[in-house]
């Protein structure tokens, strides 16, 4: 029988498969298999509801402003679970100097604001004047003082960059992480002037300021591991649990080994476990392929849910949450408020935060028992938001192999990988190790690399 074997039932595997189903795969003789090694599929994204608290051990949701997410939604059912983010979400704020700033939403906000002095605000409005880009792969911190200036980049982007990947912007790549904004240069020179221009398009609004979230974050009532189980329930059997797969190998068709002593083969293979995970299967069959897999590194992280009761609390949660930069004092990189996200993620009366610690920063943070861990979060958040109670609820959640950081020269190694790939006709790569780190964009590449898939296995027959 032709087979197409998926390792890895993350959202990038589990998403892979589906589209596989959708175009016709069953229908061809062609037979879907996913391999799991866990007792449970979802990878990161995993949701467990607590004493009345919702806790996500991963994302908390995506971005509304891709239609593929959305689409694959209405395609198994799912869009009346939806959860849309509440407009409080839209606030966000930035601890510096013992306090808490909300960070502004447009040029005049921005000029009031406290965040940066007044030279580093000053520094912020002459963009339009930086010096143009040196040639080379161009780390974030070395783009944003070029552009917008050093202290701006040291708060800002690197508070950013630390919620986003949990990396260091004086080692992401600009181009592999931000296309977008490497591209708004590119074409127009600098990002006030593409601001303009695509306001001018009428690709902006204009009520949007430059700091508005583009899209809106949305989940499902139950969390988003609601969209694992419902790709998996829809797999059936085709997804195998606690099936490790150990090494891949080719000789004529692939032939993967796993922990049962049981071998597979199969037609064409998606590796969708991870770059780690990924080097290590293949090792035996290409080392330069191995390597270029091995050479993408990942930041752990800890996730510490803390409950509280409402009157515990200073003053209400109203906002998405607080980013925390380098250098403030806290052993924290933010805290996100869930229960002012997505109401009802609490019990009565309670609310319920998550603090990220760890990073590429601050590796060492998901060494710490989970004592201590829940000790560094309420010592920040005391430090930030003013909260001296002790939380009636904690859930600590460690990430070993935690956000994949693409560093400068990621763009360089995923091309000495794709030439790897030519080697194997019928081996592909998938997940947030490669072209971006969301749920929206696995979901995204899921589609292409299904016609990929189909297209190898068409020719080989």
């Amino acid at each position: 029988m032709t087979r197409i074997a998926i390792i890895g039932a993350g959202i990038a595997g589990l998403a892979a498969a589906h589209q596989l189903l959708e175009r016709g795969a069953a229908e061809r003789g062609i037979d879907v298999v996913v391999l799991e090694g866990a007792s449970r599929p979802g990878g990161n994204i995993r949701t467990d509801r607590v004493d009345g608290y919702l806790c996500e051990a991963g994302p908390n949701g995506f971005l509304d402003n891709v239609p593929t997410t959305l689409e694959l939604v209405r395609e198994i059912g799912l869009n009346p679970q939806l959860h849309v983010s509440a407009d409080a979400a839209r606030k966000r704020f930035l601890y510096r100097r013992g306090r808490l700033h909300r960070l502004p939403e447009n040029p005049i906000a921005f000029l009031t604001s406290g965040l940066l002095s007044v030279p580093g605000r000053l520094r912020v409005m002459g963009e339009p004047f930086a010096r143009r880009r040196p040639d080379g792969d161009e780390t974030i911190h070395a783009f944003a003082s070029r552009r917008i200036g050093r202290e701006a980049a040291d708060v800002l982007i690197d508070a950013m960059v630390a919620g986003v990947f949990g990396g260091d912007a004086r080692a992401l790549s600009l181009r592999a992480c931000f296309p977008k904004m490497w591209q708004m240069e590119t074409d127009h020179g600098g990002l006030v002037k593409a601001f303009l221009a695509k306001r001018r398009e009428g690709r902006i609004r204009s009520g949007d300021g430059v700091g508005s979230p583009l899209g809106r974050l949305t989940s499902f009532r139950d969390g988003t591991e609601e969209l694992i189980r419902v790709l998996a329930a829809r797999l059936g059997r085709r997804l195998r649990l606690s099936t490790a797969a150990q090494a891949v190998r080719h000789n004529g068709r692939f032939r993967i080994e796993t922990e049962a002593h049981v071998p597979i083969e199969a037609d064409a293979v998606l590796l969708a476990a991870g770059a780690r995970a990924s080097a290590d299967l293949v090792g035996s069959m290409d080392l330069d392929l191995s390597a270029g897999l091995s050479e993408i590194p990942s930041a752990p992280m800890t996730v510490v849910c803390l409950g509280y009761r409402t009157h515990q609390l200073p003053a209400p949660l109203d906002g998405f949450g607080f980013l925390v930069p380098r250098g403030e004092g806290l052993r924290l990189l933010g805290a996100l408020w869930d229960s002012s996200v997505y109401p009802g993620r609490a019990p009565e009366g309670h609310a319920l935060i998550r603090v990220m610690l760890g990073g590429a920063s601050d590796p060492t943070a998901v060494a710490l028992d989970d004592e201590v861990s829940v000790t560094v979060a309420q010592k920040g958040l005391s430090a930030a938001m003013g909260i001296s109670a002790a939380p009636v609820f904690s859930r600590v959640i460690r990430h070993r192999v935690g956000i994949p950081q693409y560093t400068v020269g990621h763009l360089d190694r995923l091309a000495r990988i794709s030439t790897a790939l030519e080697r194997h006709p019928g081996l592909a790569v998938a997940g947030n190790a490669f072209h971006g780190v969301s749920i929206n964009n696995c979901v995204a590449e899921a589609g292409p690399i299904a016609d990929s898939l189909l297209r190898t296995i068409e020719h080989i027959g």
